[in-house]
């Protein structure tokens, strides 16, 4: 799975790894609000690969857990979905706008292939200082270079350079964004 290579998600193995994943975010997902504590120890075992300060708006939604790799000041606004079957490394100081869905894993092309239920994955990188809008899907295989604004709505099957804004179906680079000498 991790090598890339098309894999059966009905392993035995992945499955109770996904079944745990599910429970924790269960907990996450319905768990009072206001004990910090209590949603602090959720985040760190649920994302061990994450930076502490992690920042989930529940409900969220993901695969594993362990291969989602985030920086600091990581926020992920409501009902986000990460399918971490492979890496999916975040920068510092990236958010994601409510409904945003990173998908790793993708299916074969070929029905005959798809018809044995295997899949594959591909990983994502998500640069520094990137804002993802709400409602953008990210493909398998995408790299979103660092100071990145990605618009709402949009699909992004490409990868995108750092510095621009893009957005669209298919998301395509708008415009590039000037840096700014202020703090």
């Amino acid at each position: 799975m991790l090598k890339g290579e098309l894999y059966d998600a009905s392993d035995p193995v992945l499955a109770d790894e996904r079944a745990k994943t599910r429970n924790l975010l269960h907990k996450l997902n319905v768990s009072d609000y206001g004990n910090k504590e209590k949603y602090t120890k959720i985040i760190q075992k649920l994302f061990p690969n994450a930076n502490s300060d992690l920042c989930i708006e529940p409900p969220f939604y993901c695969d594993y857990g362990y291969n989602i790799f985030a920086g600091e000041k990581v926020f992920f606004n409501f009902n986000c979905t990460v399918l971490d079957v492979m890496p999916v490394k975040i920068g510092n100081n990236v958010l994601f706008g409510p409904n945003v869905q990173i998908y790793t894993a993708t299916h074969p092309m070929n029905h005959i292939e798809r018809k044995k239920w295997l899949e594959s994955a591909k990983p994502i990188t998500i640069g520094d200082d990137c804002w993802i809008g709400g409602n953008v899907v990210i493909c398998p295989g995408i790299t979103i270079g660092p100071r990145t604004v990605i618009g709402a709505g949009s699909v992004v099957t490409k990868n995108i350079q750092s510095d621009v804004f893009a957005a669209g179906n298919p998301c395509k680079i708008i415009r590039t964004i000037q840096p700014s000498n202020k703090n």
